[in-house]
């Protein structure tokens, strides 16, 4: 008997304690006693659990429970059983969480919202203070896991992230929490959390606009296969009618010419090549949800919130999936160019570093994968593969051998004790010129011999090395302000083909990013994602 109440005593200890749901107080006078009682089970609730009853882990029990400790347990968000305008505030931004790129569920947007329904539907002069104790601390937490989502975003740091830290400590979040709260500045004190950059600010807007145009629209899912069929034609057609791309009402329904131009407009809008065809890339596109749209420029978003508070008054700028480079200079964009990036399989690496020098005319050092995987079986089939790509074989001692001595056939993967080199040259697949910043991966930016690419719309087709379309430009705009060497003399030895390294007075800082979404004259701008990072993303952010 006396072991069947120990066991019965151990077990009560260890079960969890339970929340009251409900109790009605019927003079609002006693809710200042009250609602601390309940406030009070529910901090030492979430000591246990780490989540109230909507099962919505909490940002932090330890900010929570000083947060109400100085508050001496009384309601923050609530007077006399009234929301204060400061949980309107709230709430707000919990119901637009999309257009900051959050996701509203986890800031107890459904348990909010049914929250509200039953003190709305409250009649007569009782209140619930249980519902308000439980209102309070989910508001208490939504604003604190929100005011560190929007400083660092909800995706952990990577090798790049240039912030030294990655959380708001419990002490800021309790002092900005109290703070808004006093000043009922809940709008003011989470957006001056946000990053300041143009990118972010221009992503958000654009963001904004894409949700007022497509929110309430529907559209109908096309087969994937493409087939040239008057059927198929007016599926698409009937598509495109859907989210405004073509207008019919005129007549003119069956017009090939409508078709093609309405297609365009869709290409345009995502960046598609404009082909006015409906093929199989088009046809995916047209495909997606307005919710994974909303996903893509949220994972963005917290891109931006990777970055510091401020960067260098100089740098450059390169957006793998946009295909694109800009050059910064206190805060003004003064240059833009084309760029063509590594393919999937040899992607370009995301990294931080400085820009040293450039050089003109540069020989192209055959990275060892390239040598072996595509040159090596390339020159075994065609005796004359290295005179027709201008190409010298260099042994380990660093020689100009003769191609014709050394025995091809004997070579494989596993075995290539020479290294290959091409010669500078307009043939040089390095083009020109070759700009220089030190990293691991070995790769750099650098002019082309084959500029036609530049027109492509897809533009994920090199080793790693990022090619620039506007290299010249980029090496004036670099010695603009050195002393040591005019423009007129760069451009002379240029022009002679002379092969020189122009070592920098200032480096400049280069990143190169991955953004797939981004804001341009109030436009959402969506890039295919080639490396498949927005996946990624997504998991980690729980979207």
């Amino acid at each position: 008997m006396l072991c069947l109440v120990a066991s019965f005593a151990l077990f009560a200890c260890h079960r969890k304690r339970e929340l009251r749901k409900r109790e009605i107080v019927r003079d609002v006078k006693e809710l200042g006693q009250v609602i601390p009682e309940q406030l009070g089970e529910r901090i030492s609730y979430l000591a246990d659990n780490k989540t109230l009853d909507d099962k919505v882990p909490v940002h932090s029990v330890p900010a929570l429970q000083y947060f109400y400790q100085l508050a001496a347990n009384q309601a923050k968000w609530s007077v006399d059983g009234q929301l204060s305008p400061a949980a309107d505030s709230m709430l707000y931004f919990i119901d637009h969480a999309d257009e900051l790129g959050l996701p509203t569920e986890i800031y107890h947007r459904s348990a909010l919202d049914a929250a509200m329904q039953q003190l709305h539907a409250a009649t007569g002069a009782g209140k619930d203070a249980a519902l308000l104790a439980e209102v309070d601390v989910m508001m208490s937490d939504a604003f604190m896991k929100m005011a560190n989502h929007l400083r660092y975003g909800i995706a952990p740091r990577d090798s790049i992230t240039l912030r030294p830290d990655s959380v708001l400590t419990d002490t800021t979040l309790v002092q900005l929490l109290s703070t808004a709260l006093k000043d009922n500045n809940i709008a003011g004190t989470l957006h001056q959390l946000e990053p300041a950059y143009e990118g972010y600010h221009s992503l958000k807007a654009a963001l904004l606009n894409f949700k007022a145009k497509y929110q309430s629209l529907h559209w109908d899912s096309l087969p994937t296969a493409y087939v040239d069929t008057p059927a198929f034609k007016l599926l698409v057609l009937n598509r495109l009618v859907q989210t405004g791309h073509v207008d019919t009402s005129n007549g003119h329904g069956a017009d090939t010419a409508l078709l093609r131009q309405g297609v365009k407009a869709f290409q345009k809008e995502f960046c598609l090549f404009e082909d006015g065809q409906a093929g199989k890339k088009t046809i995916q596109v047209m495909n997606r949800s307005f919710h994974d749209w909303m996903i893509q420029a949220a994972v963005n978003l917290d891109r931006w919130r990777k970055w510091p508070d401020s960067l260098p008054d100089r740098y450059i700028f390169v957006n793998i999936p946009g295909y694109h480079m800009t050059v910064w200079d206190s805060g003004q964009v003064v240059l833009d160019s084309r760029v063509i990036v590594g393919a999937p399989r040899t992607r370009t690496p995301l990294l931080n570093s400085r820009l040293s020098n450039f050089v003109m005319y540069p020989y192209w050092r055959v990275p060892f994968s390239i040598s072996i995987k595509e040159m090596l079986p390339a020159i075994q089939k065609d005796p004359h593969y290295l005179t027709k790509k201008n190409l010298e074989v260099i042994d380990r001692d660093g020689n100009a051998v003769n191609p014709d001595s050394v025995p091809w056939k004997k070579f494989s993967k596993n075995y290539f004790p020479y290294v290959l080199r091409q010669m500078d040259g307009l043939e040089n697949s390095l083009g020109i010129m070759k700009f220089n910043f030190f990293n691991k991966y070995a790769v750099y930016l650098h002019d082309t011999n084959n500029r036609g690419l530049f027109r492509n719309a897809y533009r994920a087709m090199s080793h790693g090395c990022v090619r620039i379309q506007q290299w010249d430009s980029l090496a004036m705009y670099l010695i603009k302000d050195d002393k040591r060497f005019k423009r007129d003399s760069v451009r002379a030895w240029l022009d002679k083909g002379q092969k020189k390294q122009i070592d920098l007075s200032r480096g400049i800082p280069i990143y190169l990013r991955y953004y797939t979404a981004e804001g341009k004259d109030g436009q959402m701008m969506f890039y295919e994602d080639i490396y498949g990072e927005d996946k990624v993303m997504k998991k980690q952010m729980s979207l």
